[in-house]
Parts: structure tokens; C-alpha cells; sequence
């Protein structure tokens, strides 16, 4: 088996966490996938993987091994994608990760339409509100809300998206309607937390003379994704801070109503973002484009 199948195989029983599930992803046998893995190991003399009847884990050479490897292959899969002649239908996998809401709302509907016009491109799509390390984990490009302070990132600005605080009909009636920031005081919010530093993140908004502020809050459930932020509050537990594009059905049908419209906070910024040494091959910037725009029509839309 050559090297670049073996390191292939290895990433997949790193990724599942399981020869068998690995096994079954690549379509092989599962002593084949476990031979490639200890080849792997014996050529290295080291150990990659831990192995318990439950789990498979890393060990910190295993980590390290993980890392070097998915930049090789994603290396390699790139080059053979820069020589696609035109007539060429593009194919391979695109590695991107997406804020949880702006997946689920705008990006998963809209990948039919792309997936009509490349047939034989793959999405590996992750969903959440962490912040994923491009070159560590192997993402082709990234859609990041916010200032960007990873100055080893390209960023390609989509927009800007308004962003509003928002409360239930319910909370609102029990705990009354706030008109000042100083009303702010006696109510409760659902807080985010940083999966960096976890660390609650304050509320914000802009001030009459237009300096971004920003205050704590009083709360008694915090959250580290955007799902769990608007269902805590539909739930009653306190007010959230989104941008508006993405709460406009439930602004519409009363499930939400807008609060302190003058002390919003300042508009998201949204960049889609790649790794300065990433080459983007064809296929990554076909995606990227047509990411692009899917989020471009939502922003002029608000």
C-alpha cells in the first residue's frame, strides 16, 4: 500500500475515532485499515492511536502526525486540482465550516443549486460557533463573523449584517419592555460564551455619538451556539443580540419582537477566510465564489 493511501486511512480512523467506522467510510476491510494504521506506526516507531474497546484517541505524537498529514493531503489534492483542464468537470472534496444559523438557514438550502452545476465536487460541511484552526483541522475556507484578528488568515469581505436586540411577546409582558439602557439593569439576557477563552461576551451597542459600547449582563443561562442562543430565548430566559436577516420569519410571525432600536449594537462583519499557504484549487474557488454570492444576495436582501 502506498504512503499517500496509508496516511489517507489513517486520517479517517483519527476523524471517526473507530477502525470500524473508518472501515466502513472508505469502503475496506477493517483488518486493511487496522495493517495500514500499524504500518504507519512500526514505520514511525511510535505509537499514533490509543486503543480501548470503547475508543480510539491520539497520543500527542499521533496529534502531530494528524496535522502534518492533512496538510500533505490536502497539498496533494489541491495540486492534481490546479491541472483540471477546462473541459474538466471539477471533482474532490471542499472542506468548509460555517456558522451554525447561516448554515442552517441560507447555505444547506441553496447547495442543490450548486451541487447542479458540479455534480462530482463533495461538501464537507461543518456547523458551529467555535473558532476552527484552517491549517490544524484541514478546512479549505471558513465563513467568520466579526473583526478578524488571525492576521495568518486571507479574508474576502462579504458584508456587513445589522444586527438587533430581540426579546419574546412573554419575557416582555412578565418582566416589562425596556426604553433605556439604564431599564437594561432589571432584565435578564441570555449571555454567549467565547469557546476560546469562556468567557461570557458582554452586550453590546453604539452610543449617540457612534462608539461602540459595551455592558454586563445579568443571566442565568449561557450558551456557546447561535442555536442554542435563539432557543433560549423563544424559550423565555432573556434577550439575545442577532443579526436581524436571520430572525426576519420570527420577527414577522410575532414570535420575537425588537427592543431598544436605537441602541443597536454595530453591524456584523462577515469575511469568508482561507489559510495565507492554502493554494485554492479550482473546486475550493468555484465554492468560494458561489459562497460568496449566496451570502452577498443576503445581505442586500435585509
Amino acid at each position: 500500500m502506498d504512503q499517500f493511501k496509508a496516511m489517507q486511512i489513517f486520517k479517517a480512523v483519527a476523524d471517526c475515532k473507530s477502525f470500524t467506522q473508518a472501515a466502513e467510510q472508505l469502503d475496506l476491510p477493517k483488518p486493511s485499515v487496522t495493517n495500514a494504521v500499524q504500518a504507519i506506526e512500526q514505520q514511525l516507531g511510535v505509537r499514533l492511536l490509543q486503543r480501548t474497546t470503547r475508543k480510539v484517541s491520539l497520543t500527542v505524537e499521533g496529534a502531530q502526525y494528524l496535522e502534518r498529514c492533512t496538510a500533505l493531503l490536502n497539498d496533494l489534492d489541491n495540486l492534481n486540482g490546479l491541472f483540471a483542464g477546462e473541459g474538466r468537470l471539477l471533482s474532490g472534496a471542499v472542506r468548509v465550516d460555517l456558522p451554525e444559523r447561516l448554515a442552517h438557514l441560507y447555505v444547506i438550502p441553496a447547495l442543490p443549486a450548486f451541487f447542479q452545476r458540479h455534480p462530482h465536487i463533495q461538501v464537507r460541511l461543518g456547523s458551529n460557533d467555535r473558532f476552527v484552526d484552517l491549517v490544524g483541522e484541514g478546512i479549505d475556507c471558513a465563513v467568520r463573523g466579526g473583526t478578524l484578528r488571525d492576521s495568518t488568515l486571507v479574508a474576502r469581505r462579504i458584508d456587513s449584517m445589522e444586527q438587533i436586540n430581540v426579546a419574546t411577546p412573554a419575557y416582555l409582558e412578565r418582566h416589562g419592555r425596556p426604553r433605556t439602557l439604564e431599564d437594561l439593569r432589571q432584565h435578564t439576557a441570555v449571555n454567549f460564551f467565547s469557546s476560546q477563552s469562556g468567557r461570557d461576551l458582554d452586550w453590546e451597542y453604539v452610543d449617540a455619538d457612534g462608539v461602540e459600547r459595551t455592558q454586563a449582563m445579568r443571566s442565568q443561562v449561557s450558551v456557546s451556539g447561535t442555536e442554542a442562543y435563539l432557543a433560549a430565548c423563544l424559550a423565555g430566559l432573556g434577550l439575545i443580540q442577532m443579526p436581524r436577516q436571520s430572525l426576519a420569519p420570527l420577527l414577522a410571525s410575532g414570535q420575537l419582537e425588537e427592543i431598544l432600536p436605537q441602541w443597536r449594537p454595530a453591524p456584523l462583519p462577515l469575511n469568508i477566510v482561507y489559510a495565507h499557504n492554502r493554494h485554492l484549487s479550482p473546486r475550493v474557488r468555484v465554492f468560494v465564489d458561489w459562497l460568496a454570492s449566496v451570502l452577498e444576495q443576503q445581505t442586500v436582501s435585509e
